[in-house]
């Protein structure tokens, strides 16, 4: 999946790069403060017109962001209640995207660190009536405690299909809260990869691994989080990297290279 924050002005042009290299699932969020949804936008109504792609062949996710995690550029009254943001931001977001449907929505991550506030129900339940309407397909939610998760999916009318955690390889690649979306049939999507594990990346080990697979990196951190049963975010910016980090579906790690990678946070001092 394509990563889009961080990436301002370049949006247009780097998403319609990605879906030029063959990504076909984007990832966005109805937050100017680190996304330009209608970038997105732009770029995918440029590759659909130039035949690249239909609609039905890119996966759309985006997001609700409460409040607090926005700046002044909102997509919803301040004023209105939780309730009535959660449709005014999607029908943003539609309006964006310059699409009728949304394929995966996610709540940008609960109001509090710990525990689920009276504002994480609300948003959900608006979230559930939106999927009620068929406007869009899944539901989700994104940076997310393994008890908030757990919560979530035994009082949830529409339990989430997605959850989207940044992963950390000395935290085991958060292996609770994979733990738990595996045994509740949700996808745990993992952002991060590279970024928040450069020592990860510097291991002797894994270069050993790189090196006799004749891959980067990048790809063996990746070709990783795959055999794990992670679905992946990259927000590269090079048009050879997108390439390398669609080529990792072109080899595996033997079973005790994946054990080796699950377990090196286990041996570096603390």
């Amino acid at each position: 999946m394509y990563g889009t924050a961080w990436k301002e002005d370049e949006t247009q042009r780097l998403v319609a790069l990605a879906i030029q290299q063959g990504f076909r699932a984007i990832d966005t969020a109805n937050q100017r403060r680190h996304y330009h949804e209608a970038g997105v936008g732009l770029a995918v109504a440029e590759a659909i017109a130039k035949g690249l792609v239909v609609r039905d062949d890119l996966f759309l996710q985006t997001k609700f962001t409460f409040q607090a995690s926005q700046d002044h550029r909102l997509p919803y009254d301040p004023k209105a209640s939780i309730t009535e943001q959660v449709p005014m931001s999607f029908a943003s977001s539609l309006e964006h995207l310059g699409v009728e449907t949304i394929d995966s929505y996610l709540l940008h991550g609960p109001s509090q660190r710990l525990g689920l506030s009276s504002m994480d129900w609300e948003a959900w339940r608006a979230m559930e009536t939106i999927h009620d309407g068929g406007r869009v397909r899944f539901l989700g939610v994104s940076n997310v405690t393994r008890e908030q998760l757990d919560r979530l999916c035994q009082s949830a009318r529409v339990r989430p299909t997605f959850v989207q955690n940044r992963c950390y390889a000395e935290r085991g690649w958060d292996r609770e809260v994979r733990d738990l979306c595996m045994a509740n049939q949700i996808a745990y999507q993992g952002f991060s990869l590279l970024t928040a594990n450069r020592s990860t990346l510097a291991d002797p080990e894994m270069k050993r691994i790189a090196k006799r697979h004749q891959r980067t990196m990048n790809q063996i951190v990746f070709r990783f989080a795959l055999d794990v049963q992670m679905m992946l975010l990259t927000g590269t910016t090079d048009a050879k990297h997108m390439q390398e980090d669609l080529d990792v579906f072109g080899f595996h790690l033997e079973p005790e290279e994946i054990q080796q990678i699950d377990l090196l946070h286990r041996h570096r001092p603390a």
